[in-house]
C-alpha cells in the first residue's frame, strides 16, 4: 500500500554450486520519498551539466588560482611573468623589452632643470609636477642670508644660492663667513648685494645679503664697493657715543674757558696787589704774602 515498504522475493537456484538462496528487494513509493527528503535538499538532475557551464566553473577556479599566485609575487617578479607570458603568446625577444636609461631624470635632476632663484605668481600659473617639486623644495631653503661663491670674483660674476637646514643649524652664512670656501668666524660684515641674473632666458634682479669675512669682503667689493647692511643696535650704539663724544667737548670748551676766565682774574688781581705794595714792602715779603 501507500506509505509502506513492499518486500519482493526471488528464488534462485544456483545449479553449479547446488545452493539455493532467496534475494529479497525493497521498493519505495513516490510518497515514501518526498516523507525522507530532507529540508533546503537541491533538486536532483537527472541530465547532466552543459559543457559550457562546466567550462566557465573550470575558468572560474583557474582564474581564482591564478590570482592567488599573482598576489603571491612581488612587482618584479609579476613583471617577469608578463613579459615571458608575453614571449610564449606573441612572440618576440628579451631584448625588445629592455628599457634604454639615457633619459632617466631623478627628483634631483628635475628640480635642477626647474628650479628659480625667486618665485613670482607668474611662475607659479602653469604648474605641472616637475615645477610643483622643484617648488616645493624652494619653500624648504631659508632666504634670510644667501652663500656666495666668490671664485671668480676679478672678473666681477659671482654666484648666489639659499641656505639648506643643515647650514642654518651650523651657523653658514650668519655666524660664519657666507663664502661657501671659507670658515671664518672673526670680523663679519653683512653686505646687500644687487643680484642680476638670467633664468630660463629671462633677466631677473634680486636684492640679496650674506655675511663675509674682512679677505671676503674685499673680493665682494674688488670692482666697486657694496653697501654695508648694519644691525640697529650698532646704529644706535654709534649715535649714542657720537652723542656722548660732542657732550664731552662741550664741556672740555666750557670748563677750559671756565679755568681761563679764573686765571684771568687771577692775574688782574695779582697785578692791582702788586702795584698797590711794591712802593711799601720789599718784592721778596710780597711773594711770600701771596
Amino acid at each position: 500500500g501507500t506509505g509502506h515498504f513492499c518486500w519482493y522475493s526471488v528464488f534462485m537456484d544456483n545449479q553449479k554450486n547446488g545452493n539455493n538462496y532467496v534475494i529479497n528487494y525493497i521498493f519505495m513509493t513516490v510518497e515514501d520519498d518526498l516523507l525522507l527528503k530532507k529540508p533546503f535538499q537541491k533538486e536532483k538532475h537527472g541530465k547532466v551539466v552543459h559543457k559550457q557551464v562546466a567550462a566557465e566553473l573550470l575558468d572560474r577556479e583557474e582564474a581564482k588560482n591564478r590570482r592567488f599566485h599573482l598576489i603571491a609575487m612581488d612587482a618584479y617578479q609579476r613583471h617577469t611573468k608578463f613579459v615571458n607570458d608575453y614571449i610564449l603568446y606573441y612572440g618576440g625577444k628579451k631584448e625588445d623589452f629592455r628599457r634604454l636609461g639615457e633619459n632617466d631624470k631623478t627628483d634631483m635632476d628635475v628640480i635642477r632643470e626647474n628650479h628659480r632663484f625667486l618665485w613670482n605668481e607668474e611662475d607659479e600659473m602653469d604648474m605641472n609636477w616637475e615645477k610643483r617639486l622643484a617648488k616645493k623644495y624652494y619653500d624648504k631653503l631659508f632666504k634670510e642670508y644667501c652663500i656666495a661663491d666668490l671664485s671668480r670674483y676679478k672678473e666681477n660674476k659671482f654666484g648666489f644660492r639659499w641656505r639648506v637646514e643643515k647650514e642654518v643649524i651650523s651657523g653658514k652664512g650668519q655666524f660664519c663667513c657666507g663664502n661657501k670656501c671659507c670658515d671664518e668666524k672673526e670680523g663679519l660684515k653683512s653686505w646687500e648685494v644687487n643680484f642680476g641674473y638670467t633664468e630660463h632666458g629671462e633677466k631677473r634682479n634680486a636684492l640679496v645679503k650674506l655675511r663675509l669675512c674682512q679677505e671676503c669682503s674685499f673680493k665682494l667689493n674688488f670692482h666697486h664697493r657694496r653697501k654695508e647692511v648694519k644691525s640697529k643696535k650698532r646704529k644706535d650704539k654709534a649715535k649714542k657715543d657720537s652723542e656722548e663724544s660732542t657732550h664731552k667737548k662741550s664741556r672740555l670748551s666750557s670748563a677750559e674757558e671756565t679755568s681761563k676766565t679764573k686765571d684771568k682774574e687771577f692775574r688782574d688781581k695779582f697785578i692791582v696787589t702788586y702795584r698797590s705794595f711794591k712802593n711799601k714792602i720789599g718784592f721778596d715779603s710780597f711773594l711770600q704774602m701771596v
